[in-house]
């Protein structure tokens, strides 16, 4: 150890035992932060003072800590009434701040449910994904919206339910393609009546929530009553019903008698590499799995890690009353109350560590997958890791690529102008940094003044150390131009490298130039790997910038002219729509007129025409 580094670290020490040597022995949550006020580490505490003041004894702690230690320059102290409310702020806390030195769990995207409206008299079969604002039934969460989709296929083969919007339900004159291809009765145009539907929305809730034997069973005597009534198109009917109901269940590789609502969860660790799978059961029915690889240290125990990836999973969903594990956890009794608290009085949440039976072999399947998983994950890291030193040593770059920010911009004749930076490095995309900018300044389909702006907004307070190894953007020579100019104003030129790709004339792939400071521009080859590599970085950048747009340019469209009006709020707003018919109509009218809208006083209606009118 080099004597900067003991000196950092007595200093962190000290600094620890000073900070800590106040406190109160209550429960709580501590942050260490680093010089420029960066959280390195979150952590919850039962004492306080003891667990955040352990850090002070340097010679137990393992060098990654040690580490830490040295780089802590301040801590923050949060007091709880309880352990549980230091574990839930903890939780809230990781994911947001994204500590350097927690375990951290990534890809963290929300999961689709299947939602029977409750708001119609003939409920919708849809996918959801999102905030349950809707009144219905959700049932979830699926793993993937792949599998979403093929169930809700399956459910409409079975109970014949509609899957089109309220809007288009009213519309209907005649059945739609839906009818024909025997997904759905038609009740839009009275193919069936609200009863027969209610009893095929009941069959396809009970079927959601675990009872499928019995929906089965119920719907075998129609198929036989029909057949011995000598209506075999009906009973046709209902045996393509029970064969659609028996696709959903031939799929799924596993299931368990007596589940009901749990989560499979099992780890696999190798070394600061490791991979959670979860399976999700609802009503006994497997819902899917997914895959996850949490950020660690690879001195990190196994059941610690499954805690920690625990706590921050179910920190903004829903728990199952059972959460079955592949490895005893520590903190088994806390997460346990802290989960049930949050489900509300009388409902239990258990987590197991099953000993032998059909949950046992579960646990072991799911291992299975996580191990499959983690090879999969390891072979493609090592190819990243590839292609990113064949890319540093093609434009230069000394040091390792441990991270690359591609630009490209997007616009309709200099509207909705919108800029666009994707993050790349050793594990391939990194969504959530990910970042957009709306164009403020940049005069119309200034392109070269679009990058300007987006370079200042994302440099100019960036700290030394924050930056990429590699500057990626889509162009040519004057978007790289206009990339060096505000890298130059800003001082931050040196230490970045900057590319610029274009496209040929032809706008072909494959014939791309590329452009740097002091250097000729070059092309590569049609089969080289990097070649194709760039490309991919390229496209994402180029596929997010025009999202990005997209959802601006749709938001303008929805706009309405009463939006900036003080004191028209969204009942006034839908009145006031409702008795003019357009938004154009309403500013065109005269305070008399706007008067004789229910709930528009005279003092509502000269505030509005004023703000039409005035200069």
């Amino acid at each position: 150890m080099d004597n900067g580094h003991q000196t950092s670290l007595e200093r962190g020490a000290n600094l620890i035992r000073h900070l800590t040597g106040a406190l109160s022995d209550t429960p709580g949550v501590y942050r260490m932060l680093d010089e420029s006020g960066n959280a390195l580490y979150v952590g919850k505490a039962k004492f306080l003072k003891k667990r955040a003041g352990s850090y002070a004894h340097i010679e137990r702690l393992p060098l990654r800590l040690q580490r830490m230690v040295a780089e802590t320059y301040d801590m923050i102290f949060v007091h709880t009434h309880t352990e549980i409310e230091a574990l839930l702020l903890e939780s809230n806390l990781i994911k947001k701040l994204e500590p350097r030195y927690n375990i951290l769990l990534r890809d963290d995207k929300s999961f689709p449910y299947i939602l029977l409206t409750g708001d119609h008299d003939f409920p919708l079969l849809t996918r959801h994904r999102g905030v349950q604002k809707r009144k219905g039934d959700y049932y979830g969460p699926f793993a993937s919206g792949l599998a979403v989709n093929r169930t809700i296929v399956a459910l409409q083969r079975a109970f014949m339910l509609r899957n089109c919007t309220d809007h288009f339900f009213s519309q209907r004159t005649r059945p739609c393609l839906q009818y024909h291809i025997k997904r759905c009765n038609a009740p839009c145009v009275g193919h069936v009546s609200r009863e027969d539907y209610a009893v095929q929305v009941k069959q396809a809730k009970d079927f959601l929530s675990g009872k499928s034997a019995y929906v089965q069973e119920t719907l075998a005597k129609a198929m036989q009553k029909a057949s011995l009534e000598q209506d075999y198109e009906k009973a046709a009917a209902f045996r393509d019903r029970i064969r659609a109901l028996t696709a959903i269940q031939v799929r799924q590789d596993i299931n368990v008698k007596n589940l009901g609502d749990a989560d499979i969860i099992g780890l696999v660790q190798n070394g600061s590499k490791s991979c959670i799978q979860v399976f999700f059961f609802r009503g006994g029915q497997n819902f899917g799995n997914r895959a996850y690889f949490p950020r660690h240290g690879g001195d990190e125990q196994p059941e610690d890690i499954l805690a920690a990836f625990i706590s921050q999973f179910y920190e903004n969903k829903p728990v199952p009353p059972e959460i079955v594990v592949s490895h005893a956890l520590k903190e088994k009794s806390l997460l346990e109350d802290a989960f049930s608290a949050c489900k509300g009085k009388g409902r239990k949440v258990r987590i197991t560590v099953p000993q032998g039976g059909a949950r046992k072999r579960l646990v072991e399947f799911t291992l299975k997958n996580a191990h499959d998983a983690l090879e999969q994950e390891s072979l493609k890291t090592a190819s990243e890791k590839s292609l990113l030193e064949k890319t540093a040593l093609l434009f230069a770059i000394k040091e390792p690529l441990k991270r690359i920010e591609i630009y490209d911009n997007s616009h309709i004749s200099g509207t909705n102008m919108v800029g666009a930076m994707v993050v790349s490095g050793e594990e391939g995309f990194r969504k959530s940094a990910y970042r957009k900018f709306n164009i403020k300044q940049a005069g119309e389909s200034d392109d070269y003044g679009m990058m300007r702006e987006v370079m200042t907004r994302r440099f100019k307070n960036a700290a030394k150390e924050d930056g990429p190894d590699l500057l990626l953007i889509d162009g040519g020579q004057g978007q790289l131009n206009a990339v060096m100019e505000v890298l130059e104003e800003l001082g931050v030129v040196d230490r970045l490298c900057v590319v610029s790709i274009a496209k040929g004339v032809d706008r072909n792939a494959g014939r791309e130039k590329f452009f740097m400071k002091g250097r000729d521009v070059f092309q590569l080859p049609e089969n080289d790997p990097v070649l194709h590599y760039l490309q991919r970085l390229r496209d994402e950048a180029h596929r997010f910038a025009i999202g990005a747009h997209r959802a601006r340019r749709a938001k303008d469209i929805s706009k309405s002219p009463l939006d900036g009006i003080p004191g028209i709020g969204a009942k006034r707003k839908k009145i006031l729509l409702h008795h003019f018919g357009s938004g154009g109509e309403v500013a065109r009218a005269g305070i008399q007129n706007l008067q004789q809208v229910p709930g528009i006083s005279k003092a509502v209606a000269e505030t509005i025409y004023n703000y039409f009118h005035e200069s």
